[in-house]
């Protein structure tokens, strides 16, 4: 996928015309990805991308601070360098003010294109416990299956608890660790006897089967969706 730098908006040529030109050129990228029903990385970059553009049309102060600076004469004597702000150009606050202007409704589209795929993963996905479900369910492990396909992917996962101001937020970390076939002969409950006696360490896991019969990329699409579908799974329990 194209990639748009960080600073796309201050770096270079700062013209109406030529940023238009980056733009088109980054969300026709992420269209194509999308088309390939591939949601990650362009979904969280596209947030990232959008988020900072509605930030600094609300905050001209954040626009300031992070505006390239123009040289303006030097002090050699005192070694002090004095800086001009191009932000008092008003011609070119005005070239800004119209690439915001267009650029923040396109990068909507695209994220709302996004989570269109998005919610239809989410809303096919089914997730069921293998055998009893243990006291401590913070860490285990997620067998992800697209049926018809009876490859069964094992993920192991730990929850993480992290605290921002005052809220507290849970996340999930995951690892492929096995990949088995399912049959009549290898269940899921055969497939959790198999991970107990392989990996000791998690003697008593909470198991998980997520499944979705969509067939989209797993690594890019499905995975992500389930990792954030189980956290919200255990979270309600």
């Amino acid at each position: 996928m194209k990639m748009l730098d960080p600073d796309w908006l201050t770096k270079g040529l700062i013209d109406f015309e030529y940023k238009k030109y980056l733009i088109l050129g980054y969300l026709q990228s992420v269209k194509e990805t999308f088309g390939e029903r591939k949601l990650y990385p362009p979904l969280s970059d596209l947030f990232i991308h959008y988020r900072n553009l509605v930030q600094i049309q609300q905050n001209k102060q954040f626009l300031k601070g992070n505006f390239p600076k123009e040289l303006s004469k030097a002090d050699f004597e005192r070694i002090e360098l004095v800086y001009k702000d191009l932000i008092e150009d008003d011609k070119l606050m005005n070239e800004i003010e119209d690439i915001l202007s267009f650029a923040i409704p396109e990068f909507q589209k695209g994220l709302e294109e996004g989570k269109e795929i998005y919610d239809n993963v989410d809303k096919s996905l089914q997730i069921e416990p293998v055998g009893l479900e243990p006291l401590y369910t913070d860490s285990g492990y997620m067998m992800l299956i697209q049926p018809p396909d009876r490859s069964t992917h094992v993920y192991q996962y730990d929850i993480t608890i992290f605290h921002h101001a005052d809220e507290k937020y849970r996340g999930i970390h995951t690892k492929l660790v096995e990949e088995y076939s399912q049959s009549i002969s290898n269940t899921f409950q055969s497939m959790k006897l198999g991970l107990i006696k392989k990996y000791p360490e998690l003697p008593n896991p909470a198991t998980y089967v997520v499944s979705t019969h969509l067939g989209y990329p797993e690594k890019e699409t499905v995975l992500p969706v389930a990792q954030l579908a189980l956290v919200r799974y255990l979270s309600s329990k």
